[in-house]
């Protein structure tokens, strides 16, 4: 039996990945719950959905914490008939808080990025964009750019992606030659055609990320061809932010013992199947 409160979960997580270090437009923190309500399970999942609020108040779940925020952009009601009134109004009358931990966790050593990077097996891995307020010592920072132990083809590579992200529909989806040497990997967990024009990203030999557009990714292949550049790696958004998950359980439960911690593996990931894919098209 725990002898904790949410607002320990909250000073937990403050701890761990302040909300001073997201981005200004995020809006991560406690979105609903008591304080002093009574802590004793916490279900960790990346996004907050009808499935994965259903499997907290099912488990008894005193607090979901997910990574993307439910209420990340403006509304206007909590009306039960909308999505997201619906699913505050089923977690506050079970009792279960909601907490949110998004791009103040993308960027700390354990974070989303630096998993990813951990798993591939990176070597000297920095930040793509240095953060402000890191630890001591701390890798601190959106993204991550480091080398590989030794070269291997760009198929092998996103063969090795594959087998360490749980598998969607989607899969990894691949732009260039699939014999193509890479050694320096730039990636970024979630969303990333925003830092296709980086330096450090076009320095690289292969860039990671997920929800890769058309005319963004055109043309970063079109440049690559022109003066260089990076072959691109598109994987699912959910998978990408899924592997740090096991990590921050482990971590919040070092500070919050006798408090029980699950990782939901259910995927949450929008699409469910696909048809007509091939691998290898041209023209």
């Amino acid at each position: 039996m725990s002898d904790f409160t949410v607002a320990d979960l909250r000073r937990a997580c403050e701890e761990l990945w302040p909300v001073g270090t997201a981005e200004s437009w995020d809006r991560v923190g406690l979105v609903s719950g008591a304080g002093d309500a009574p802590l004793r399970r916490v279900l960790l999942a990346v996004d907050a959905v009808e499935a994965t609020v259903a499997e907290a108040l099912e488990w008894g779940a005193d607090a979901l914490f997910t990574h993307h925020p439910l209420l990340l952009r403006g509304i206007h009601t909590l009306a039960e008939d909308t999505a997201k009134g619906a699913l505050l109004a089923q977690l506050i009358r079970g009792g279960c808080a909601l907490y949110a931990a998004h791009t103040n966790a993308d960027q700390p050593e354990g974070g989303v990025s630096a998993v990813i990077a951990e798993r591939l097996g990176l070597h000297g891995a920095e930040a793509l964009v240095p953060g402000d307020g890191p630890r001591p010592g701390e890798v601190f920072g959106i993204g991550r750019i480091g080398s590989l132990a030794e070269p291997e083809s760009l198929r092998a590579f996103a063969e090795r992606i594959a087998a360490i992200l749980p598998v969607t529909v989607g899969g990894v989806r691949v732009a260039g030659d699939p014999g193509r040497r890479v050694s320096r990997v730039a990636l970024l967990g979630g969303a990333g055609d925003s830092l296709l024009d980086h330096p450090a990203v076009r320095g690289a030999d292969v860039y990671l990320c997920s929800d890769l557009r058309h005319h963004p990714a055109q043309e970063s292949l079109e440049l690559s061809a022109a003066a260089g550049g990076p072959a691109l790696i598109d994987v699912a958004h959910w998978a990408s932010e899924s592997l740090w998950l096991d990590g921050a359980a482990q971590l919040l439960g070092e500070r919050l013992p006798g408090v029980e911690f699950r990782v939901s593996r259910l995927r949450t990931d929008p699409w469910t199947f696909s048809v007509g894919a091939s691998d290898g098209l041209s023209g």
